[in-house]
């Protein structure tokens, strides 16, 4: 039973972007685990964790990466970017100083990233709605002006969470699908004679540990 577990049609790569505490390491662990840590503390270096899931009739399997989100660790952003082939951009939508961050974090995709990148803006924390400090329609007019995709989420009451990952998930899987139907394989997105994309992780970086720790120096 194990095994079929490791098939699947498509591997993404999605990373996490975002200030720190914003709820990256919730959102992922709601999604691959449907599990909530209310004492989560920043996570240190990077991690990540997969799940497949079922899109018009193919396995699509996401590796979803997780990094924190302070200055320190900016470090470890090319390798992070490396073959990701989608983006959930997280702020706290009751804090808004994680909000006006968006746009730097928007400026690191566009300079580490795939130019094709797939980017959702996430608002998270939607419980905390007595506390909201970023208007809906304010997030989505960015999210707009930028040709971003947008939805507010809870990892706290699971609230869009699975609907956040379906839908770029989604995305990327048409994206790449339609390339191979018209023959523009692109290396990225979809390399030839494969229906794979491929990811990269440095030799820095231990792979065979979920939630492996890594800091270049």
């Amino acid at each position: 039973m194990s095994g079929r577990e490791d098939e699947y049609d498509y591997l993404f790569k999605v990373v996490l972007i975002g200030d720190s505490g914003v709820g990256k390491s919730n959102l992922l662990s709601r999604f691959t685990r449907n599990e909530f840590n209310l004492e989560s503390k920043s996570t240190i270096g990077v991690e990540f964790a997969t799940r497949s899931i079922h899109v018009e009739g193919k396995t699509v399997k996401a590796q979803i990466w997780d990094t924190a989100g302070q200055e320190r660790y900016r470090a470890i952003t090319s390798a992070y970017y490396r073959g990701a082939v989608g983006a959930l951009l997280v702020y706290d939508i009751a804090k808004h100083l994680t909000y006006e961050n968006a746009e730097r974090w928007l400026k690191e995709l566009q300079d580490h990233a795939d130019s094709n990148i797939v980017i959702m803006l996430v608002g998270n924390k939607s419980d905390l709605r007595h506390l909201r400090a970023v208007p809906m329609d304010e997030a989505k007019a960015f999210a707009e002006k930028h040709g971003l995709s947008f939805l507010e989420t809870s990892a706290l009451d699971s609230s869009n969470v699975e609907l956040a990952f379906q839908t770029i998930l989604t995305e990327i899987y048409r994206i790449v699908s339609q390339r191979q139907m018209s023959g523009r394989a692109d290396d990225s997105f979809s390399p030839s004679g494969s229906r794979v994309v491929p990811i990269t992780v440095q030799p820095t970086q231990s792979s065979g540990k979920q939630g492996a720790c890594c800091q270049n120096n």
